[in-house]
């Protein structure tokens, strides 16, 4: 019999890092986790998804409307900010750091946005397998991690292979939105996603305008403030057998 796995079979794109949560950090996943926080059954490490879990979005929402996700939702400024201003639609925050996911339930929750669930989780095991296929209206990746050193962009989420995997989770015509501030990274994005068959390009021109439904959050205005352009790029979904 072969031996079972311990470790996943693709690197990730992040490093988890332990440290003490706040009181009310704590708080949050305690009260609040049970109505936002996704129960997911896991495979071979803690932010692993087991392959047979599936997410039934009409039962966790309980209704059909549409469904955004974003990845790497961090503090959850973006997410909060539309599933807020956005009632009718439904949310999923996708994110491996416990304080963010805390502070994202903690906004939700004063902003009274019970629309949005959570799910601590390694994003693409989550649009590979956790999502029903063409469950998500749009797939969100703003600003993840760049690995800006040659010997890390093995980690990054947008590499070869991944145009793949968030064609399975997006419906046909859904969009794929992306945004970064590194240079070198956004050009990855669009070579990788210019290869990929299931997609086609949403924008004219080099780079796609700003999203509009993307909140300025921290994180951009500390992008801007050091001097480096601000990119996104939008692709839609193929239609499946085309």
């Amino acid at each position: 019999m072969p031996e079972p796995r311990t470790f996943r079979d693709e690197p990730v794109s992040f490093v988890r890092r332990s440290g003490r949560m706040s009181d009310a950090q704590e708080r949050a996943f305690e009260e609040l986790g049970p109505h936002y926080l996704l129960d997911v059954p896991r495979d071979v490490a803690w932010t692993s998804v087991h392959p047979e879990a599936r997410l039934d979005p009409t039962v966790e929402y309980g209704r059909e409307a549409d469904l955004y996700v974003e990845i790497g939702s961090g503090q959850g400024h973006a997410i909060v900010a539309a599933a807020a201003s956005r009632p009718d639609d439904d949310f999923l925050a996708v994110e491996v750091f416990r304080a963010g996911l805390a502070r994202t339930m903690l906004d939700a929750d004063r902003e009274g946005a019970r629309n949005l669930r959570v799910v601590e989780a390694n994003a693409p095991e989550v649009l590979a397998s956790y999502l029903p296929e063409g469950a998500a209206a749009e797939v969100w990746v703003f600003f993840s991690d760049p690995w800006h050193k040659k010997k890390h962009t093995k980690r990054r989420l947008i590499r070869p292979g991944f145009g793949a995997t968030a064609a399975r989770a997006l419906r046909d015509g859904g969009l794929l939105r992306l945004a970064t501030d590194w240079e070198d990274y956004a050009l990855q994005m669009r070579e990788v996603l210019d290869a990929e068959p299931d997609f086609e390009r949403a924008f004219e021109g080099e780079w796609a305008e700003r999203f509009d439904g993307r909140a300025m959050t921290a994180f951009e205005r500390k992008g801007i403030a050091k001097g480096r352009d601000i990119r996104d790029l939008a692709y839609r979904r193929k239609p499946r057998g085309a």
